[in-house]
């Protein structure tokens, strides 16, 4: 009779916890596939607060799995239960890991649930402040003066700085010596102190450098000039030439693939209302990052954006050679 008692209890407790309404008492994790401290681990701290919010106090925590160009994290997420209480929060990185990346464990269109989008933080093109070229104008002048003879530094291979610069000088038709750091803190010390020429990088790490006329700002890499009182001077490439010329670091949210409809649907919503969070947005202008509000905020719109961003640097990275195992 004990035995009976207690398999009914058990069976009636695993009831009751399948019954819970998602989120439930269980932690959601998001994820994040970089060190603490940085950037997208700064946005996903900040949105988890914001979700917590929106989700009715649920506890949101943040995980940090670093390695291998963002794809430890992805992967893990990606291998997780699909249960909606590990997320994922990556930045452009979903769309250059797979040429990036060799022998992904993951497919970055179909082992995930889009959830939406969530920020875009612009970028800038500097230079050493002994560099003689006060614009773009000049600049371009100066690089094609120069061939074969220019530095460009970056945080890394597979980081924002890194894309940004095959980006440029693909744009601008010239071969540039890459100069890989880790991390953007070396980079712009080299950067300021002359022992390296250019580089492109987020307004998240250059404002304070520009501001402090540090280091020569040359232009801004979106569709529009920015408003930040430091940089809305600055012309955007495409108006200094560079036709199409377009790059900002985006982070969106995601979620195991065969996550139920119904969680998605819950999480899709808490990010829409995070998104719409005074504190959170406060926060992320801090950053100098604008939060996402198109349509991109909805899954399908994400997921059609993510496969125009792998069109867009495939062909890219693959010309380049470079592979971040």
């Amino acid at each position: 009779m004990k035995r009976l008692l207690l398999i009914a209890a058990a069976a009636l407790t695993a009831l009751t916890v399948q019954a819970e309404p998602f989120p439930g008492t269980k932690p959601v994790t998001i994820v994040v596939p970089f060190a603490a401290g940085g950037p997208t681990d700064r946005v996903a701290r900040d949105l988890a607060e914001a979700m917590r919010k929106s989700m009715g106090g649920a506890p949101v925590v943040v995980d940090n799995a670093a390695g291998a160009g963002g794809s430890i994290g992805a992967n893990k997420v990606a291998k997780a239960a699909p249960d909606g209480h590990t997320l994922l929060l990556h930045h452009i990185g979903m769309a250059t890991m797979p040429t990036l990346v060799r022998n992904l464990p993951f497919k970055v269109e179909t082992d995930f649930e889009y959830l939406g989008m969530v920020n875009d933080v612009p970028m800038t093109l500097i230079g050493r402040p002994s560099l003689p070229a006060n614009n773009f104008k000049e600049l371009a002048a100066w690089i094609g003066q120069n061939k074969g003879r220019i530095n460009l530094g970056n945080a890394g291979v597979g980081a924002a700085s890194h894309l940004c610069g095959l980006l440029f000088q693909n744009a601008m038709h010239v071969d540039m010596t890459t100069v890989p750091y880790k991390g953007t803190a070396p980079a712009m010390t080299d950067l300021i102190g002359g022992q390296i020429d250019l580089m492109c990088d987020q307004t998240t790490n250059t404002t304070s450098q520009i501001e402090g006329k540090k280091v020569k700002a040359f232009a801004v890499t979106t569709a529009k000039r920015l408003t930040t009182p430091a940089l809305k001077d600055l012309p955007t490439l495409q108006e200094s030439g560079l036709k199409g010329f377009e790059v900002t670091i985006w982070h969106g949210l995601y979620a195991p693939k065969g996550t139920p409809a119904d969680v998605v649907a819950k999480l899709n919503a808490a990010l829409k209302a995070a998104l719409k969070d005074p504190e959170f947005i406060k926060k992320q202008e801090g950053l100098g990052a604008v939060v996402v509000t198109d349509k991109r905020v909805e899954p399908a719109e994400h997921k059609k954006f993510v496969a125009a961003e792998i069109a867009k640097w495939s062909p890219i990275i693959k010309a380049a050679g470079v592979y971040a195992d």
